[in-house]
Order: C-alpha cells, then structure tokens, then sequence
C-alpha cells in the first residue's frame, strides 16, 4: 500500500511480538505501528491495512477480499471494520485534510512538477524521467590560475611585443589578461538505504541527468558502506545504469551508516575530488544507525575540505517536518544549505542553487 517496510524492519517486528501476546489485537497493533512506521504521514495507510487483514482472516481467504486502494479516503472504511483501538475513526477536519493529502490522480506537468516522487505511479515516472532528461544544470564558476586575453588587470607584455613588432615599434593600447572561469567540481554522496527506497531510482535519474550535463562530477553512493559509481553513469541508457547500480551496490536497501560512509569518503577519495573548490551535495532523509559524533566530526571535516556542503532531504517538503533525528541534528551545524529534494520544482530550486553558489 506504499508504504516502505524493508527487510530489517520486519526482522524486528519478528522480535518484538515474542514480547506482546497475539491474542491481544490492540497489544499487537501498537507494537507494528511503533515497529514498522517512521513517518506520521503512514498512519491511514496502515490503519487501511490492518483493518483489511483482520477483515479476510474473518470473511475467508486474501483473495476473495478486495484490496482497498491506498489512495482512497480513510473515511470510505466501512464502520462494521473499524475496531475500538484498530482502525479510529477521524474526526470531520482530519478528514478533509487527509483527503487533501490522499487524494492523487494524473494531472499535466504544472501538477506534476510539485507532486512528492513518492507518490508517483508508473506513468507519472515516465513523463518525469522524460522533463529530467530535458535538464540543463549549471554550476557556478571559480577563478583559475590560468589567464586568457581579456579585460583584467594584468599586462600581456608578449602580445604586446608581437603588436609592436607588427606595427614598426609603435603600441597604442596595452593588451590585458584576465584570469580564467572554470565550473566547480560537483560531488554527489546519495543515500540508498531503505528508507529512500521510494526516493532512490528517481534521484539516481537526477544524478544522471547532472552527470550528462555538467563536465567535471563524481557519484558515490551508501548505505552501510560507501560505493563510487561515477563509472556506471557514463553509460549512455539510464535503465541500464539503475540496473547496473541496484546489482552492483550490496547495500541497496538496507540500513545507514552516514557517519561511517562519509569518514570513507573523507579518507579514501576526499583529496582525490574536492581540490579545485568542489561543491558537495550529500542526499539522505538522515535516519541513522550509528553514532552522532561519528556524524558531527565527519561533517566538520568534509564541510572544511569543500567549497560549499548542501544537505538534500526529501523528508523537508513534507508539512510539518522537523529534522529531530540525533544524526541529522549533529550534522546541520556543518550544513551551508539544508534543501528539500522531493518534487521536481525543488530540483529547478537546486539548479538555481547550484548556479549562484559563488554568490
């Protein structure tokens, strides 16, 4: 029903009923909701879920029982199936609200640019790839050593000499040099846990999208460990590169270390590709299964080796948000730019961000 439960949550959903007894249906909600659910916005969908899993175990079997859509109202729930302390029901605001929020069908691309990608079905996915495939990004530039002919303050006493030797001796204007303007580098740490799950296959297209675009940009890639992949997206089919990622990354889907993976980083690869002023985008909805001072000294570091250090949650579109987590919270210190990252117009709002970075 959309909701995102991976392999690890259930492996501690299959520890926490040894301490609840079964027979108790109240007992054995809670503890599935406290187990499986990280986000407020889940709890219809869930509430939706309970209720049609009791209702088959009592009318027979799964597939004789209707599956209710996932977008539907809360509201439609029969009241014959709503149980006191299984499924509430909701009270007249809460209803409309969540109406607001549930109620998702096609729209043209106007509707489709602020639409959360977790929400989004096949087709929508399609036109989606298709608008990111029509990106053009831009990155700020930065001043080189290197100088070109131009209006700057330094003399070009050689072409000067070439002009006089051309004109019997005389020079009338003294040419100038200028220093040279060359994109920043750009260095994408995105993360692939399960709890991006909904998020990971559209921002990798978004990866590739930049990646196509722009000349000078390196890709990593964690979960529990870090993966560079910046070879993988030079492939020309992007189909292919999401495959080849999701085969090639053993962590896909699984827990996350972002302290651990960006300590990695900064030892192994952080002298390799963040000279020249390079701009990190590190994107993750920051739930952590290590240590926050982990989180805290890497962050202070890679903010001290990078010109400038965004941090893309998707979780920040969301109303309501607040970024309570221990990881996240030891890391925004360090953060230059804490972004949301879940609609297509906060990737139009990131181009822009990117392209006045040295402003």
């Amino acid at each position: 029903m959309g909701v995102a439960v991976d392999p690890g949550k259930m492996i501690d959903l299959l520890q926490a009923v040894q301490y609840v007894e079964i027979g108790r249906e109240e007992d054995l909600y809670s503890a599935c909701r406290v187990v499986l659910l990280r986000r407020r916005e889940d709890l219809p969908l869930f509430d939706q879920a309970w209720t049609f899993w009791w209702a088959s175990r009592r009318s027979g079997p799964v597939s004789d029982v209707r599956m209710p859509d996932p977008r539907a109202k809360v509201a439609q729930i029969p009241r014959r199936l709503l149980r006191r302390g299984v499924a509430r029901p909701q009270t007249a605001e809460h209803e409309e609200r969540q109406e607001l929020e549930l109620q998702l069908s096609y729209s043209p691309s106007e509707a489709l640019r602020q639409k959360d990608f977790a929400d989004f079905d096949a087709d929508e996915m399609d036109e989606a790839r298709a608008l990111l495939a029509l990106l053009r990004p831009r990155i700020a530039q930065r001043v080189t050593r290197r100088t070109a002919p131009g209006r700057g303050r330094h003399l070009d006493l050689r072409q000067a000499m070439r002009r006089a030797m051309r004109t019997g001796g005389e020079t009338l204007v003294l040419p100038r040099r200028e220093r040279k303007l060359r994109p920043r580098p750009l260095v994408v740490l995105c993360d692939i846990s399960g709890s991006m799950d909904r998020y990971s296959r559209i921002l990798l297209q978004f990866v590739y999208a930049i990646t196509t675009g722009l000349r000078d940009v390196e890709t990593f890639v964690f979960g529990t460990r870090l993966t560079r992949i910046s070879r993988l997206l030079r492939n020309r089919d992007i189909d292919e590169v999401v495959d080849l990622v999701a085969v090639q990354v053993h962590d896909w889907g699984g827990g996350t270390r972002i302290g651990d993976a960006i300590k990695d980083f900064n030892f192994h690869w952080g002298r390799r590709v963040l000279g020249h002023g390079a701009v990190v985008l590190l994107i993750s909805d920051g739930w952590d299964r290590g240590e926050p001072e982990t989180v805290r000294r890497e962050m202070a570091r890679l903010q001290r080796t990078s010109h400038r250090l965004i941090w893309l949650n998707p979780l920040l579109g969301r109303p309501g948000y607040q970024p309570l987590t221990r990881g996240l919270q030891a890391a925004l210190p360090y953060v230059d730019d804490f972004l949301p990252i879940h609609n297509l117009q906060s990737l139009e709002q990131l181009g822009e961000v990117l392209a006045g970075t040295a402003r």
